[in-house]
């Protein structure tokens, strides 16, 4: 009795390893090492079909070896030749085709009649009682109420009216456009034209340059990645995004629709999932495929809440582990005018922000907010958001954007 149950608990053993068996050949998913556990995943654009070769070998036996009867088989059969088919020509499959963005270069100059809302409010006032035959007090007091109102701040507000006085002289006798000309050389002077505005988005001493994106709840963070990923395709670099915003759930659906349409690969993770797991694994994906840039989207937060901030700071740290953070951009609403500002101060104490986006600045924004960012941070505006269409984001250029704030005479 004790052999038959013996011998039936090695059958139900060998039944059991046998299904296992079979169910392991059957599976095929990837995990993404210990990071899978975690719902990291990647998303890559969806690769062209390869072509299928419809020929067949020659000289198949019925074995399907491909190899040729031995001449002591008399038995082997050998097919004849498959006839010859003619296959239309090969159609990409819909969907496949991604888009081709312009490079960054004159981007801002082709957008510059965007600013026409600002233009109003201060190129335009400014011109107008600059081309005034004698200049009062009460002159003077307007252009700075018009200075200050468009956002340009009170330090440079004091600087461009000191330096227009010094040439008030030349102002009775300017015509309009030499009058447009001095105006466009002084807002360019204060825009800062000597800051650094370079973007450390290209490889370096073999890993690839990380851009982390900060801001606010509602300041544009997830679009400005999208068109930021496609100002640098555009530019030729190879891009990797990552969505570490983990608690808005369309947030990661958002990136990884701008990444399909120019050919970009998104690592993404579950929702409430860590983000410094997710921006851990972009990178470490971008120096495995030997990117040249990982553009790391993170979640909106209130500057006025330290544990939020704190861990922003982490997210950092951690990406540090793969890779140093080349660039950190704030992105700012540039329609919330001087709040803006303090927005600013707190997001550097947490993370070195490198650079400011301006996003919003077709629609009732004042563009002399540039201006006021600049000066009192200290930190170079580098791109800015002049529409809601997926080219409209341009790196800065002082000159073209006094230009475009004076508008034409």
């Amino acid at each position: 009795m004790e052999f038959v149950l013996i011998a039936i608990a090695i059958l139900v053993v060998a039944l059991i390893l046998g299904v296992s068996l079979l169910v392991g050949r059957g599976r095929r998913t990837t995990r993404l090492d210990d990071d899978a556990v975690s719902g990291t995943t990647l998303t890559r654009p969806r690769p062209p079909a390869p072509p299928v070769d419809q020929r067949r070998p020659t000289g198949a036996t019925a074995s399907g070896l491909g190899l040729p009867p031995a001449a002591d088989q008399p038995d082997a059969v050998v097919p004849e030749a498959p006839p010859g088919v003619d296959l239309p020509p090969a159609e990409p499959e819909p969907g496949l085709v991604f888009d081709t963005p312009l490079p960054s270069a004159g981007r801002l100059v082709r957008l510059r009649s965007r600013l026409a809302r600002s233009q109003s409010s201060l190129g335009r006032g400014l011109l107008t009682v600059l081309a005034r035959e004698q200049l009062t007090e009460d002159d003077w007091e307007e252009i700075e109420d018009t200075l200050l109102a468009a956002d340009v701040g009170v330090a440079a507000t004091t600087q461009i009216v000191q330096r227009l006085r010094t040439q008030s002289m030349v102002l009775a006798t300017a015509s309009g456009a030499d009058l447009r000309e001095l105006l466009v050389r002084e807002l360019t002077a204060v825009l800062g034209p000597d800051m650094d505005r370079s973007l450390g988005t290209s490889r370096s001493e073999g890993r690839p340059g990380v851009v982390l994106v900060v801001g606010v709840n509602g300041a544009g963070k997830t679009t400005t990645v999208g068109k930021l990923a496609r100002v640098l395709v555009g530019d030729g670099k190879s891009v990797i995004l990552g969505a570490a915003d983990t608690f808005r759930a369309a947030a990661a659906d958002q990136l990884e629709t701008w990444g399909e349409r120019v050919g970009v690969l998104t690592v993404r993770g579950r929702e409430g999932g860590d983000p410094a797991a997710v921006a851990f694994e972009a990178v470490r994906t971008g120096v495995e495929a030997e990117a040249d840039t990982v553009v790391i989207d993170t979640a909106g937060r209130l500057h006025t809440k330290s544990g939020l901030m704190d861990e922003l700071g982490k997210v950092k740290r951690v990406v540090e582990k793969q890779s140093p953070v080349t660039e950190v951009l704030l992105v700012l609403d540039a329609t919330t005018g001087q709040n803006g500002v303090v927005q600013a101060r707190v997001f550097t104490e947490a993370v070195t922000v490198t650079g400011v986006v301006l996003t919003k600045l077709d629609g009732t924004a004042k563009g002399g907010i540039v201006v006021s960012v600049q000066r009192e941070l200290g930190i170079p505006v580098k791109l800015i958001g002049l529409g809601e269409g997926p080219d409209d984001l341009a790196p800065f250029e002082p000159r073209a954007f006094a230009e475009g704030l004076v508008g034409e005479v």
